[in-house]
């Protein structure tokens, strides 16, 4: 995959960096193991943290500041990765889904960004370009339906956007069938090293989708 970026990206958020992630996997249902690390990571972020600590960590921070710069209200539109960590200091119930999918939040949690997490067959065109949502632009996000994505950081394929920190869109989610997966890892202000992010996504991956081939790739605009 290729990846671009629209000239607003560099202009709004400087600091911003991509790591992509693409991995030949299964796509099994989270099984115990996975399960007791989520909600073991949930139990303890939740003891170590208030509500008004949440939008503070370094990379959920850089998301909301990116999202102003580019026009959007982050509070009406909060990145996934805050949405989480905002459920974990309630103490609400989490989702158990697939093994993906699960993974791909908990590497979220864990590395305070917002992850896009793709079947990558299911994009369309060999490369994905960075830019911001425009006034009227269909989407339609993973289990919220319609989404207004104006001013959004959105990534696009040859038809139209898939991803945007805040929700993923229907047309290329992760499904049982997925066999080949693609994460983009947004960074607006780091949280994690790199290094470490990348163990932990190797990790998880390997463990819990039986990942080969798996490569990683930094970009900046």
């Amino acid at each position: 995959m290729k990846f671009e970026f629209a000239p607003i990206i560099k202009e709004k958020a400087p600091g911003y960096k991509l790591i992509a992630v693409e991995a030949d996997v299964v796509s099994p249902e989270t099984d115990d193991e996975l399960w007791r690390e989520i909600t073991s990571f949930a139990e303890s972020y939740r003891a170590c943290h208030e509500m008004a600590d949440v939008n503070k960590r370094p990379g959920i921070a850089g998301t909301r500041e990116a999202y102003k710069a580019f026009g959007k209200e982050p509070n009406r539109y909060r990145p996934s990765t805050e949405a989480l960590c905002r459920r974990f200091v309630k103490g609400l119930d989490l989702y158990r889904s697939l093994a993906l999918i699960d993974l791909v939040n908990l590497l979220s949690v864990s590395c305070g960004h917002s992850i896009g997490g793709f079947d990558a067959d299911k994009i369309d065109g060999d490369t994905l370009t960075l830019g911001v949502g425009r006034e009227g632009e269909p989407y339609q996000a993973i289990g919220r339906g319609e989404l207004n994505i104006a001013c959004l950081p959105v990534w696009r394929d040859a038809i139209g956007g898939i991803g945007t920190p805040t929700s993923d869109n229907e047309r290329t989610k992760i499904s049982d069938n997925t066999r080949r997966l693609l994460l983009t890892i947004n960074i607006y202000r780091q949280d994690m090293a790199d290094e470490e992010i990348m163990a932990l996504t190797t990790r998880l991956l390997e463990k819990y989708a039986d990942a080969k081939n798996i490569t990683f790739s930094v970009y900046r605009p």
